[in-house]
């Protein structure tokens, strides 16, 4: 007896539909390779470009609402785009062209007077008045050639100093981009969040969810790390100036940067140099400069941190730290921001696979479990009915 080939019960001649659905899975599966290079291509491409990214980014987030005020007063995406641009290409390339010109130009002197400190040994002759720091000063030039240290020291802190104003043409470039990234980043921000939503696996309720702690953790970041060592640094500096110690502006800023990093701070820096002050015999310099330090300097924190940040920030303490100090390491300055960004995304997707069913996810599972049971009685209902 022969068997029907068209017979669907015959195991010797398989359903049509597995051979299309075994082509399908191979056709998704390349595709799936191909999207996957692709993406790695494009991330190669765009990785020299990534810090630019990053700040034009937050940036677009910060001055949103100025945006959309500008738009509904000029009536153009583009002028109130161009404006917004334009007002902040001003707030931050006047000051930092200011402050850049002058950390220059006190990065060499504070680094020529540490040198002439060092060989004429003024810093020994201070040592030696406090009888039980004599041994220490003796240890160290023993273990350290300090006339050798303090040239290199100088050469490096001019040379860094230089390079970090002037900078390469990569970074030049970088910075203009920066701006002509934001321009598009405000214009075309309603566009591209919709581009995102519509090729996301997420809902719209998870993807507002998700674009409404992205901009929490960028604000956050910004406002309370950026601007309160900011003011750390600011505060640091000005009594650095106010005591007439040299490099005040360098001091400034180079706290203001520690300031930025969990676990350093400003104190890495008014520390030594109160300890300077008590050595040469200003003890109500280095007192000032003790209280000043641990009553601001380092409460400033506490106090401006609650008030700009709130409970925006929703990561633990070590999470943040781990977030910043291993952004900085793998993207460089950008990671400030990136670090942060790409750990409270990976932590929303998390809560996302493991959130409870919402109120519509229940009423699926009701209905097929109704369909279910209803099937083993023997009795078959439509999904209207289930529904009514």
């Amino acid at each position: 007896m022969c068997m029907n080939p068209n017979n669907p019960m015959d195991p010797t001649h398989p359903p049509a539909n597995h051979e299309t659905s075994a082509r399908s899975h191979v056709q998704s599966f390349v595709l799936l390779v191909l999207t996957a290079a692709g993406i790695a291509l494009c991330y190669t491409v765009a990785a020299p470009f990534l810090p630019a990214m990053a700040w034009s980014l937050a940036l677009a987030v910060l001055f949103t609402p100025a945006q959309q005020w500008l738009e509904v007063r000029l009536k153009s995406h583009n002028a109130a785009a161009l404006v917004s641009t334009l007002l902040i290409a001003l707030m931050v390339v006047v000051p930092a062209s200011f402050v850049g010109q002058r950390l220059v130009v006190q990065a060499a002197k504070s680094a020529e007077l540490v040198e002439t400190k060092v060989n004429s040994g003024e810093w020994r002759r201070a040592i030696a008045r406090q009888p039980r720091l004599a041994p220490i000063a003796d240890e160290i030039e023993r273990e350290f050639d300090l006339p050798g240290t303090a040239k290199s020291l100088t050469s490096w802190l001019s040379t860094t100093a230089g390079s970090i104003v002037t900078g390469s043409v990569f970074q030049v470039i970088s910075f203009v981009l920066i701006f002509y990234l934001l321009f598009f980043f405000l214009r075309d921000r309603k566009q591209a969040l919709q581009a995102i939503r519509s090729i996301s696996p997420l809902s719209d309720t998870e993807m507002t969810r998700l674009y409404r702690r992205v901009s929490d953790t960028i604000h956050a970041t910004v406002y309370g790390t950026l601007a309160v060592s900011t003011v750390q640094g600011v505060l640091g500096g000005l009594m650095f100036w106010w005591l007439g110690l040299p490099g005040a502006l360098l001091w400034g800023v180079v706290m203001a940067l520690l300031a930025v990093v969990p676990v350093l701070g400003a104190f890495v820096v008014w520390i030594p140099a109160a300890l300077f002050l008590a050595m040469e015999g200003s003890w109500g310099k280095a007192l000032v400069l003790t209280l000043w330090g641990i009553l601001v300097v380092g409460t400033i924190d506490n106090l401006l941190r609650p008030v700009l940040v709130g409970n925006r920030l929703k990561l633990h303490t070590v999470l943040a730290f781990i977030s910043v100090v291993g952004g900085l390491m793998w993207f460089g300055p950008s990671g400030l921001i990136l670090g942060p960004v790409v750990l409270t995304i990976t932590c929303v997707l998390l809560e996302i696979w493991h959130a409870a069913p919402t109120a519509d996810d229940q009423l699926c599972i009701e209905s097929a479990a109704l369909s279910r049971y209803e099937n083993e009685g023997g009795m078959v209902v439509s999904e209207s009915d289930v529904a009514a």
